[in-house]
C-alpha cells in the first residue's frame, strides 16, 4: 500500500491546484473504484457544478471537500493515482474516473490494479461512513508529538517494534519500506521489543520516525519498481534515491560497511544493518 508520505505529497499538490475550480461532469468508465453504489449514474450525479473548498487527509484517505457539505473520499490502495490533465490530453489506460471541470482542465484516477476507493459522503457523516478513523494512532506529520508522549505509548506495548510502528492503531501510515528505513536510522532491531527501550532509544526512534517522514514528503515520495507513485502531474517520488537499507541486501552499510542483511519478518523482507541492536 501506499505509505503517509506518498499520500500527504499527493494531498498538498492538489491543494495547492483545485481549490477553487468548479465541477463540470464527471464520468466513471466501470464499477471498478466505486464499490459503494448500484451504478455509475449515483457516483457521477453527486458533485455537478460543486465548488472545492479545499483537499485534506484523513489518515491515509484524501478528502476533496465541496462547498455543497459533500467529501469525495479517495483510497488510493497500492496501484492508484490521482492525476490533473487537459481536457485534450489522451486518456491511459486504466483511467476509473475523470472529473472535468468548468475551467483547468481535469483530474482523473487511473488504477491498473483496481486497489483504489472513490465514493461521496455529506461532509457532516465522514466519520460515520469512515469508523476506522477513530482507532487511528499518531498521526507526526499531522499534528507533532513530543518524544515523552511517543515514549509513553511504546512502553506500554510489549509487541515487536516493527509490528507496532507499521500498525496504523499505533501510527498512521509506515508501512515496510519506512519502517526499515526508521528502524535503521534509530539502530534498533525489528524484532525489539518496544518495552525494553531505553530513554535514549526512544528519543532516537522518535526523532527517526519524523524526520523520516518529512525528509520522505519533502522528497516527494517513493517510487520503486515494486510500488510505482508519481504525484498528480506524473513526477515519480524521488526518496528511492536516499533510501539506506530497503531493498539493498548485499550491499555495503553506509554504518558499518559490512553487508546489508535481510529477514523475513511477518511475511515481508526486511532489511537491516549488523549495527542495530
Amino acid at each position: 500500500m501506499f505509505e503517509l508520505p506518498e499520500v500527504e505529497t499527493t494531498r498538498r499538490e492538489l491543494d495547492r491546484d483545485l481549490v477553487g475550480k468548479k465541477v463540470k461532469t464527471v464520468e466513471a468508465a466501470s464499477m471498478k473504484v466505486l464499490g459503494r453504489y448500484k451504478n455509475r449514474k449515483a457516483f457521477t450525479s453527486q458533485l455537478d457544478e460543486m465548488k472545492i473548498v479545499g483537499v485534506r487527509r484523513e489518515g491515509l484517505y484524501i478528502t476533496i471537500v465541496f462547498d455543497g457539505d459533500s467529501t469525495l473520499v479517495v483510497d488510493l490502495g497500492s496501484s492508484g493515482s490521482l492525476r490533473r490533465h487537459a481536457n485534450k490530453d489522451a486518456v491511459e489506460a486504466n483511467t476509473e474516473v475523470v472529473i472535468t471541470f468548468t475551467q483547468h482542465g481535469q483530474l482523473r484516477l487511473v488504477d491498473p490494479e483496481g486497489t483504489a476507493e472513490m465514493f461521496v459522503v455529506d461532509s457532516d457523516a465522514l466519520a460515520d461512513e469512515l469508523p476506522e478513523l477513530e482507532d487511528y494512532g499518531l498521526d507526526p506529520v499531522d499534528e507533532p508529538v513530543s518524544w515523552t508522549a511517543f515514549g509513553r505509548e511504546l512502553l506500554q506495548r510489549h509487541t515487536k517494534l516493527k509490528t507496532l510502528i507499521t500498525d496504523r492503531k499505533f501510527v498512521v501510515g509506515i508501512g515496510n519500506i519506512y519502517a526499515d528505513e526508521i528502524l535503521y536510522e534509530a539502530g534498533l532491531r525489528y524484532d525489539r521489543f518496544s518495552d525494553t527501550l531505553s530513554s535514549q532509544e526512544i528519543r532516537r526512534l522518535h526523532r527517526a520516525l519524523v524526520g523520516k517522514l518529512h525528509d520522505a514528503i519533502k522528497y516527494r515520495g517513493t517510487s520503486v519498481p515494486e510500488r510505482v507513485f508519481v504525484d498528480p502531474f506524473g513526477v515519480p517520488g524521488e526518496f528511492a534515491d536516499h533510501l539506506e537499507v530497503w531493498g539493498k541486501n548485499g550491499q555495503l552499510s553506509g554504518r558499518s560497511r559490512l553487508p546489508i542483511q535481510r529477514a523475513k519478518f511477518g511475511g515481508v523482507w526486511t532489511y537491516y544493518c549488523d549495527t542495530q541492536v
